[in-house]
């Protein structure tokens, strides 16, 4: 202030000496200095008019947005949909393009907070949206094409960018920008703008090579922490990527597609190294934290992705991909019925219209990737992993045939919910995306006998576990098709409950095609939920009752069905996706079960009781060898045409489990059927598929027992009673059929137990001709008259049968005296004439055999035997007509021949006779003892007449 003053006062003579001067040249300078104001005021203002009107010009088509259309542009956030286990475990993220999740302000490290304000928006806390000079300095830039640029936009703009306009480089574009952000920051706090802009920047790629925006799905994705429990130098280095997302990720793909570690992660530590000086600039570090976090290294920030790339080494698709996928699409499903509604359609208009249910599908999978749903499934993780690592290392599938291997699918179904608890959908995804347990119909073999034919027939009384049926040989009702057990081989007369226990094909189709004509039993499996029956081909064709579908069912429909059984009688479609929420909470879909009556509860009894035979005694029989544990299971093996497939389904009060076995494509190779029968590690196919079904049902077992085997069994829902039955007829027992020893008993619907009595088997006498048998007439020798149970010419006819003979073939185990059963008598005449010699007879050992006569009314035989060289013959044997033609011979050395005889008693005249082997040595013995005497004889006449002489 001095030095001012002196100064001063060296000038102040000068200044008077000039006055004039001066004040002239002030005047001067004055109005030069305020004509230049003046224009450039006028200039200024004309510029900024311009400039005004420029801007308006750009925003002019902008619309004025309100403040709750501003706010819902901003929040509104894609964020992918999770998955949740029904046992509670999360599943993970739906496959999208960018991987998001919604956090709030509170929920992320203030450490983070402070690193983006400092790096992209240092005014932040005090602009009111934009920075003019930030702008006109990047505006300065753009104009001179300067080639180091600063960012001029705030993170107000970056969020207006991001959420509301695009990413297009134009002054349009970026007045636009300016004008929300002013009107923004104008609605909304700071908190909330910088919340939004948190869970919206993009941030590169993760540990399983997706890519990343918000700073939660950061941070798991890189350092496998909430966002919460950032670090400072974790926070710092996420706040740098922004500003190049790709060039600073630390992870990417290689050749392989494997996600690895960069080798140099300089460029991401150096932008982090960068961010936390900002931070120290501004004050949000002190020097002692900021040294502390810049002693993050290469080292350091390797081992933490190494951490969380050994956490998240995979996606969801790639560690559970079947699942994900099934998951994915039913959820689709379900939500496209949701938004369809909400337009006032029905789930049965989208389901007949595949044009509209394509269009809202397409919306569902759009809201399914963008709006950050819950979706609660039905699956079990711990039985599904343990389901899976056990179809892993089962080891008895089959063989590779043409490359191709044996293939399989299961699904476990929670009976009373319809839950699907567990599924295995094949055995390398990598080689075949097919889900083997839900998409790939095949036929069902005979596990079609008790949901098409038994339980149908049971429901209506076409038959009963104690009705019988003729299993023999048999052709389609008025065709040449014949129908064939699985072995080839035939019971004759059989019950249902054998028959199904057994898995015999003809009394199934003869049921059927009974059914058929009165009834139509598809309507069943209509009810049961059979997605893929062709109605041109399946309906009334006989062959679907051996499972023969044109288009197959799933295994998934299949086990469903049978789980109408232990539900007695009620089905309960068999569903995935337990709801789906909002990402604020709201349930938009809870799944509802409708059951739906199709048998009554007697009939769901009686086919339980029954098919729980087929795994205690029949084509099952293998399986509770098979088991870790025992329960009260009832089945059905089933057997697709040319073995291509091989099935298993079984259900006990809780739950229900099915298997298929078999080739993806079954055709024919080379001509040749490409089948399971063979013999695999000494393993039928059957013994295969069951040891596959026991396997998995033992893994689930392990981990939920209760679940599996529950401590119940199935009751009797009451109108069930017990009866006795003729095993001949399924009739009630008649004196006859109970002397016969064919009676036998079983459970009933107390609505159609057998009222008629057996009247096929009376007692009776007759005669044979051959093999038919007559009424006895007086004149017939009583030796030939047989005693027995006579069976009536209309149960012949009934069953095709046009003789004893065919008959007999076909008579149930233990009956007691087969050889007297006979038909219903006819009556016979003498022919007038004697009957003519037998002719055939011949001695072989000890069977004298003959053939049979070829008069029309001889009714037995007669067999003749005489001693050696007597011609003293005696009748030893009487052989009626019916039975076999020889006798067992006790003498050798005798003679014999055979005589017809007929109606009237008489009996052949001419015969021949044969002799024992022996008889030729007996008469050569006898010649030698007679010469021998002769010998002696002769020497005693000579020794008399020598002893004569002497004496004389």
């Amino acid at each position: 202030m001095k030095n001012r003053f002196q100064w001063f006062t060296k000038i102040s003579p000068l200044l008077k000496e000039n006055s004039s001067k001066l004040r002239i040249s002030y005047y001067v300078i004055w109005n030069l200095m305020l004509l230049t104001f003046i224009i450039g005021l006028i200039g200024f203002s004309f510029v900024s008019g311009v400039g005004a009107g420029y801007f308006a010009s750009l925003v002019d088509e902008e619309p004025i947005r309100s403040k709750d259309e501003l706010n819902r542009k901003i929040n509104d956030i894609e964020e992918t949909s999770e998955v949740y286990f029904g046992s509670g475990e999360s599943l993970g993220k739906l496959k999208t393009d960018l991987v998001r999740e919604r956090v709030t302000l509170d929920q992320i490290s203030p450490h983070l907070v402070d690193a983006l304000i400092a790096t992209e928006d240092e005014y932040f806390n005090e602009h009111e949206g934009v920075v003019p000079k930030a702008i006109l300095r990047a505006l300065f830039q753009e104009v001179t094409n300067a080639s180091t640029r600063s960012g001029g936009s705030t993170l107000t703009q970056q969020l207006i960018k991001n959420q509301v306009l695009t990413n297009e480089v134009s002054f349009d574009r970026k007045a636009k920008e300016i004008l929300l952000s002013l009107r923004v920051e104008n609605f909304f706090e700071k908190e909330e703008i910088l919340e939004a802009y948190l869970n919206v920047a993009t941030f590169g790629r993760n540990s399983a090579g997706q890519n990343i925006a918000g700073v939660q799905a950061t941070a798991k994705g890189l350092f496998g922490v909430e966002a919460k429990d950032l670090t400072l130098p974790q926070a710092a280095y996420i706040a740098g990527l922004p500003q190049s997302p790709f060039a600073y990720t630390p992870f990417w793909k290689n050749e392989e597609g494997k996600v690895v570690i960069k080798d140099d992660l300089n460029p991401g530590l150096n932008r982090m190294k960068t961010v936390l000086s900002r931070m120290y600039k501004e004050e949000y570090l002190t020097e002692e934290e900021y040294d502390q976090a810049l002693t993050f290294d290469d080292q350091q920030l390797r081992l933490e992705l190494e951490e969380t790339l050994k956490k998240n080494d995979s996606t969801p698709y790639e560690k559970y991909p079947r699942l994900t996928y099934e998951i994915e699409t039913r959820a689709k499903e379900q939500l496209a019925y949701v938004l369809a509604k909400e337009y006032g359609y029905k789930e049965e208009e989208l389901k007949e219209n595949s044009k509209l249910f394509s269009f809202y599908k397409s919306e569902a999978d759009e809201k399914l990737r963008q709006e950050g749903y819950k979706i609660t499934t039905t699956i079990d993780k711990a039985i599904y992993d343990a389901q899976q690592a056990a179809a892993e290392n089962y080891q008895y599938y089959g063989k590779e045939i043409a490359g191709e291997p044996v293939e399989a699918g299961a699904v476990l179904i929670e009976n009373k919910t319809g839950k699907i608890i567990s599924f295995f959908g094949g055995r390398d995804f990598e080689r075949s995306q097919v889900n083997y347990a839900t998409a790939a119909p095949r036929p069902n073999g005979s596990t079609m006998k008790p949901l098409l034919v038994y339980a149908p027939a049971f429901e209506n009384g076409f038959a009963q576990p104690g009705s019988v049926i003729l299993d023999a040989p048999y052709n389609y009702s008025g065709t040449s098709h014949g129908v064939h057990n699985y072995t080839s081989r035939y019971s004759g007369f059989v019950s249902a409950r054998k028959a199904l226990t057994q898995s015999y094909n003809v009394p199934a189709v003869k049921i059927y095609t009974e059914m058929l004509q009165k009834s139509n039993p598809m309507t069943y499996l209509e009810k049961m939920g059979f997605s893929t029956l062709n109605k041109k081909r399946d309906y009334n064709a006989p062959a679907v009752a051996l499972g023969a579908l044109t288009d197959g069912v799933s295994v998934e429909e299949n086990v469903n069905a049978y789980a109408t059984f232990p539900n007695y009688g009620e089905f309960i479609d068999a569903y995935m996706i337990e709801k789906i929420e909002t990402k604020e909470g709201e349930v938009i879909y809870q799944h509802e079960s409708q059951p739906t009556r199709v048998f009554s509860p007697q009939t769901a009894y009686l086919t339980l009781n029954v098919m729980r035979d087929v795994v205690t005694s029949g084509t099952a029989g293998r399986l509770n060898g098979m088991l870790s544990f025992s329960s009260n299971w009832s089945g059905k093996t089933g057997t697709g045409q040319d073995y291509k497939d091989a099935w298993f389904v079984a259900s006990n009060p809780s739950v229900s489990f099915g298997t298929w076995m078999g080739y993806e494509h079954p055709e024919t190779e080379n001509k040749a059927i490409r089948g399971l029968n063979y013999t695999y590690k000494g393993k039928k196919y059957s013994e295969r598929n069951l040891g596959l079904w026991a396997e998995l049902i033992n893994a689930a077992y392990k981990v939920n027992p209760d679940l599996i085997d529950p401590n119940t069994s199935f009751k009797s829902p009451g109108g069930i009673v017990t009866r006795s039955y003729c095993k001949l007829t399924g009739d009630l027992a008649s004196k006859g059929c109970s002397e016969a020893g064919l009676v036998d008993s079983d459970i009933y619907n107390a609505k159609f137990v057998p009222t008629k009595k057996d009247n096929s088997l009376t007692d009776g006498k007759f005669v044979y001709v051959k093999d038919k048998a007559y009424q006895v007439p007086s004149s017939a020798p009583s030796e030939f008259v047989q005693t027995g149970y006579t069976i009536s010419k209309d149960f012949l006819k009934k069953h095709n049968l046009s003789s004893i003979q065919q008959l007999m073939q076909w008579l149930p185990d233990g009956i007691k005296g087969k050889q007297a059963i006979a038909t219903e008598a006819d009556q016979i005449t003498d022919n007038g004439t004697i009957p003519s010699a037998v002719t055939g007879v011949r001695l072989s050992g000890n069977s004298l055999s003959w053939n049979t006569s070829g008069d029309s009314d001889v009714i037995g035989y007669r067999v003749y035997q005489a001693a050696f060289n007597s011609n003293s013959f005696r009748k030893v044997a009487s052989v009626p007509a019916n039975q076999t033609l020889s006798v067992n011979i006790s003498d050798q050395t005798a003679e014999y021949y055979v005589v017809a005889v007929d109606v009237a008693g008489k009996q052949s005249t001419s015969y021949t006779v044969v002799q024992g082997s022996q008889y030729a040595k007996k008469g050569k013995e006898q010649e030698e003892k007679e010469k021998q005497k002769q010998e002696e004889e002769e020497q005693k006449a000579k020794e008399e007449e020598e002893a004569i002489s002497t004496e004389e």
